[in-house]
């Protein structure tokens, strides 16, 4: 699945958590593009510091009046079946 949010047609204040709930209903492989008339460096600041190891972020155009971001949501911690012991807690799984 992939959806395209251009932020520019979204008030300013709302922006950020209309993106992050859109993220946080993707599945894992599944991606959003967004497109802005800035650099979102402060928009991949916070995604990667809520959800980390979830975040690939990929510029399809960088500027100079158009940005559009390909945001994929990836495997996290939580979906590993190591984390916090998992599958395997001793490591007797091997992994």
């Amino acid at each position: 699945m992939s959806s395209v949010i251009d932020v520019r047609t979204i008030e300013p204040r709302l922006r950020h958590a209309q993106i992050f709930g859109q993220f946080d209903a993707l599945e894992t492989g599944d991606s959003i593009t967004i497109v802005n008339d800035h650099d979102p460096v402060p928009l991949r600041f916070q995604l990667e510091s809520r959800t980390p190891g979830q975040v690939q972020w990929a510029y399809d155009q960088a500027g100079p009046d158009l940005w559009r971001v390909v945001i994929t949501k990836t495997q996290g911690a939580a979906e590993d079946p190591h984390a916090n012991g998992g599958c395997c807690s001793g490591g007797a799984c091997g992994g």
